[in-house]
């Protein structure tokens, strides 16, 4: 049974506060923990042997948090009223359950051993949770958040990943110029998505040896990033374009189906 604290009924308590300046913001809490809400993502966390420095539950769901955490790891657990729980909320329907976690830190070695997605101006949360979501399941091996994306600790990337973000290795805010330095030094080549035109998704022949960067659906890669790589095209019938998470899944999805061994 972990900790049990005080039941917390007051909109002034100070974990309150906190959670809800972080939340309006999207951003950690003071020492960098992530806001993860929702049964499944404290299930997700407890799997995937992420930190979890603290758990708020609603009335009705203490119990059963309590029972679902590892009795070893001793993890703080707030009892929080359903009232004071609405307004710390990141959803629009409360699920009763917040946990503060640590995302794990990686090293580049770890995040361009294979085939590496990048995120250039994915500003939408959560979209970019969606690509980690996908990257893990096509068998990717790490994302990159360019400076200017959303970040992989605001809530709504965490829940649109789903819990992939606890084991997906990645980086973020790194520039442009970094990224294209990373990848060189990983030997990889750069791939782009491109609205239109490009070499035809089937044809690129995506592997491990690849950085395939997704834009943004407004402006697409920046300049710097398509000089440097090689553009892909989903061919598409009567529709401009397609959404960056659908555009990602698609060339996830190619590289996933490549032959054995290439």
């Amino acid at each position: 049974m972990p900790p049990r604290q005080d039941t917390i009924t007051s909109a002034s308590n100070p974990w309150v506060k906190s959670l809800r300046r972080a939340a309006s913001r999207g951003t950690p809490v003071q020492g960098g923990l992530a806001i993860a809400e929702s049964p499944h993502l404290l299930q997700e966390a407890i799997r995937s042997g992420t930190q979890i420095d603290r758990v708020f539950a609603t009335e009705r769901m203490y119990e059963r948090v309590a029972a679902a955490l590892p009795p070893h790891r001793r993890v703080p657990t707030h009892r929080v009223s359903d009232r004071v729980f609405g307004r710390v909320s990141t959803t629009a329907r409360s699920q009763g359950v917040l946990a503060l976690v640590r995302l794990p830190a990686w090293e580049p070695s770890k995040v361009f051993r294979g085939l590496t997605i990048a995120l250039d101006g994915v500003q939408n949360p959560g979209n970019a949770g969606t690509i980690v979501r996908s990257a893990e399941a096509f068998g990717a091996t790490g994302v990159v958040f360019l400076a200017g994306s959303a970040s992989p600790t605001n809530p709504k990337a965490l829940r649109a990943a789903a819990g992939s973000l606890f084991r997906m290795p990645f980086l973020a805010r790194v520039p442009a110029d970094q990224f294209l330095e990373l990848a060189k030094d990983h030997g990889k080549e750069v791939y782009f998505a491109e609205a239109r035109g490009g070499v035809p998704a089937r044809d690129a022949g995506l592997s491990d040896g690849a950085a395939v960067v997704i834009g943004s659906e407004t402006h697409g890669v920046g300049p710097g990033l398509a000089a440097a790589g090689t553009g892909v095209g989903i061919p598409t019938q009567a529709v401009e374009s397609l959404s960056a998470p659908v555009a990602a899944s698609i060339l996830l999805y190619e590289y996933a189906r490549r032959p054995a061994g290439q």
